[in-house]
């Protein structure tokens, strides 16, 4: 733990001369999902050196596994629970906000039908007691400076219509925030075709993305998805970019889907309108191969 946390410091604490990157000048620090092997808020010693490192306008984001305990109600003993989450972190190691994952990997991060599997030799692959709990409220990630953003991990950012903000909250997101651990994929397609799907949110929403991805691709897009800056799969880095704005709703946050779906209903109706009227010139014919050589 203490190697993974002083690397993670030294690669945030480089000064690049050539483009003028400085911490104290940084508003916001991103650390990619699963940045620690140890939960960050139970650990004072790790959490007061991190605090210790950001200046006092420099926030860190950063993912991290979350544990929460229940008491003991409904007959149900005192336990644990763990959360996939991203951290808000302060100057001093103040904790300032956090974001629970909702919409978890099937057999990833939990188990479906957990007690049926269980007993037949099934685990998750990640190793936490019962597995992740799911979020419940995907609201405002708020950032000291920044306007609100949107908080995705991993792949919650490659299903259409899920990145805005839960329902019930009246606000619209300045961004789109992903942090990711793709180092399950390795040097493969997987992490292109990742990244490629969070891209298509950008476009979708008309907002722009501050992607950090463990073994890449991190990358800063504007509204229109393009890169203002990127770190490849398999390269290690510091990517500074300013944070872009977004542009007016698009035409598909406005309406959605229903377009599409009026669409597909109105030409199935018709092939059956059709189909009922011209029954003979709809029906499919087989020809004798022979015969038509004759």
């Amino acid at each position: 733990r203490d190697q993974i946390v002083s690397h993670y410091l030294a690669l945030s604490r480089e000064d690049d001369e050539a483009k003028g990157i400085r911490l104290p000048d940084v508003t916001m620090l991103v650390w990619p999902e699963s940045a620690f092997p140890f939960i960050l808020t139970r650990d004072p010693v790790e959490l007061a050196r991190i605090g210790a490192a950001l200046p006092g306008n420099t926030t860190l984001v950063t993912g991290a596994a979350r544990e929460v305990d229940l008491p003991e109600s409904n007959g149900r003993s005192a336990r644990s629970v763990y959360y996939n989450a991203i951290e808000v972190i302060a100057a001093g190691g103040t904790l300032l906000g956090s974001y629970d994952k909702i919409h978890l990997v099937p057999f990833g991060e939990y188990l479906p039908l957990d007690g049926l599997l269980r007993r037949l030799g099934l685990r998750n692959f990640v190793s936490v007691p019962g597995g992740f709990e799911h979020g419940r409220t995907r609201a405002p990630l708020m950032v000291p400076g920044l306007p609100p953003a949107s908080p995705l991990i991993c792949y919650e950012a490659i299903f259409t219509g899920e990145v805005g903000l839960t329902a019930g909250v009246d606000m619209r997101p300045a961004y789109l925030f992903n942090i990711t651990n793709d180092g399950w994929f390795g040097i493969t397609s997987g992490p292109p075709q990742h990244f490629a799907q969070a891209r298509l949110r950008t476009i979708e929403e008309g907002l722009p993305l501050v992607r950090a991805a463990a073994t890449g691709t991190s990358a800063v897009l504007d509204a229109r998805g393009r890169s203002l800056g990127s770190l490849p799969l398999g390269a290690e880095g510091v990517l500074d970019a300013d944070l872009p704005r977004p542009a007016s709703p698009p035409l598909y946050t406005r309406i959605g889907e229903w377009p599409l779906l009026f669409g597909g209903a109105l030409a199935l109706g018709w092939l059956v309108v059709l189909r009922r009227v011209f029954p003979r010139k709809l029906t499919s014919r087989t020809l004798n191969p022979l015969k038509s050589l004759n």
